[in-house]
């Protein structure tokens, strides 16, 4: 395929001035020269920034150069806008030179996935069958927290078809790899951004979580990612998988992917269902130096297979390892399981359902032209009744009290991420559950989109063969705080940044 931007052809298949805040200092390679500006965190480049060591505008011209040269393999992006992408980063050099930044994210090279509308720019939601004329007027509400905050957005991410799986390649984009392993996913349905942000080519990046879209790459890809509690970011257009479908930050650190859920948190009215947005500071959590204060009093539960689940041993061994970790600190930890019930079944329903309405105004022959796997599955949803559907939102509504319940005796649930670490790309399952869907390796993941509760996936180490392994950290609906500051006492102790592909 090619990838358009303004000049080229990419073939391939802060804080406000005056705010008191650390200033996390800017990495140098061996000699004090700095590394490139294209692997420093949002936190980093906005020191930088205030302090005059680096511009905006190297920056984001870092970050293109990085896209330029692995996108081709990556094909992390779908568009890329770089003569756009250069004049909005002068035009934040201009603010920090007066001294007056425009938002929290003034002059951080960001990329939307291409599920959320992007004002001008087509949202094509990787299918073929979807129009490129427009008009694109309209920013989704992330999109518009991002632009308002002084994000300067770079290009659009891939994503499969209608974001319906949980790894990334489409008919239009073709297929997206891991930058750890180009044989391998990088997972999806955010597999775009995961990779992108992996790779060095803008240090935010938007995702969307259905069942595991977003902490499945970011396990897969060895980044941060976390689903908020539904509601909490604004969403529209309204998902087709309705309250299942999160948004949320994918980021290298958690210091960014907190400041980056603060920014994305603001109220829209055209999201009938968000909450009303968090007490100011969610983002404080990274100002916290001290692992053992952000867990102290923390009762932490360890479910390593939730209630029997196969996980790789190489895998299983990893997770156990991290959790120790939480021990280590004076944290609380029992392993202990919710008991949740199987819930495949009525989680197909449900995302089926939302695929067959996502597609219900297409033609025949447009229906030819989708994913084989995404047809099938919009054929099984059209099967459903609404005696199913309701049957389906009557168990997630029981597992949604059992999680209640389990939380008054523990603060936080860990899991592993995934049970397995990426496979190969181009595939919907590893060829040992060949002709499966792909829920059927993602039991860590969906459960928490029927629960609607708040999960994360941190980095905690590598396989063998060099592939990142991600730890789950969930908590009770509301408690976002809770799991960003465990994501952020695990960093303190078991940092993972400066491992790169």
């Amino acid at each position: 395929m090619t990838i358009r931007t303004d000049r080229t052809e990419i073939d391939g298949n802060g804080a406000a001035a005056g705010a008191s805040r650390p200033s996390p200092e800017v990495p140098r390679a061996r000699g004090g020269v700095p590394t490139s500006p294209a692997d420093l965190s949002a936190e980093q480049l906005l020191s930088a920034y205030a302090s005059g060591e680096l511009s905006p505008v190297e920056a984001v011209d870092s970050v293109l150069e990085r896209i330029e040269q692995d996108n081709p393999a990556l094909n992390a992006f779908c568009l890329v806008r770089p003569e756009e992408a250069r004049a909005a980063a002068r035009a934040s050099e201009e603010r920090w030179r007066r001294g007056e930044p425009g938002g929290l994210l003034d002059g951080v090279p960001a990329s939307v996935k291409d599920i959320h509308l992007t004002r001008g720019w087509p949202t094509l939601r990787g299918s073929v069958t979807t129009s490129q004329a427009g008009p694109w007027e309209e920013d989704s509400p992330v999109a518009a927290r991002l632009r308002e905050q002084g994000a300067v957005f770079v290009g659009k991410t891939t994503t499969p078809e209608l974001a319906w799986k949980g790894v990334t390649d489409s008919p239009l984009t073709g297929v997206t790899r891991n930058p750890w392993d180009l044989s391998t996913t990088p997972g999806g349905s955010s597999g775009g951004a995961a990779a992108a942000v992996a790779a060095g080519m803008g240090p935010l990046a938007t995702g969307t979580d259905g069942g595991g879209s977003i902490r499945i790459p970011a396990s897969f890809s060895g980044v941060c990612g976390i689903k908020p509690t539904w509601g909490l970011v604004p969403h529209y257009p309204a998902s087709p998988f309705g309250s299942l479908a999160h948004t949320g930050p994918m980021t290298r650190t958690v210091g960014d992917m907190a400041l980056m859920l603060e920014c994305i948190t603001g109220p829209d009215p055209r999201d009938w269902a968000a909450l009303a947005p968090p007490a100011p500071g969610l983002a404080d959590v990274r100002l916290r130096t001290d692992a053992e204060d952000l867990m102290r009093g923390m009762r932490v539960a360890y479910s390593p297979t939730l209630g029997g689940l196969d996980v790789d041993p190489e895998v299983a061994r990893i997770v156990a390892d991290a959790v120790k970790a939480f021990e280590e600190i004076g944290a609380r930890v029992e392993e202990a399981d919710p008991g949740l019930p199987p819930s495949a079944d009525e989680f197909h329903v449900l995302w089926y359902s939302g695929a067959a309405k996502a597609t219900e105004a297409l033609t025949d022959r447009e229906r030819d032209l989708l994913d084989p796997g995404l047809r099938e599955i919009v054929e099984e949803g059209l099967t459903y009744s609404a005696q199913d559907y309701l049957t389906a939102m009557a168990l997630r509504m029981s597992m949604g009290a059992r999680m209640g319940r389990f939380h008054t005796e523990y603060d936080l649930l860990l899991t592993p991420a995934t049970p397995i670490v990426a496979f190969e790309a181009g595939l919907e399952s590893p060829p040992e559950l060949s002709g499966r869907r792909w829920t059927s390796w993602a039991g860590f993941s969906y459960p928490f989109n029927m629960t609607q509760q708040p999960a994360a996936s941190v980095p905690c180490g590598f396989s063998e063969a060099g592939l990142p392994v991600g730890l789950q950290i969930i908590g009770p609906r509301h408690a976002d705080a809770r799991v960003l500051a465990a994501c952020r006492a695990f960093e303190l102790v078991r940092p993972w940044a400066d491992r790169r592909p």
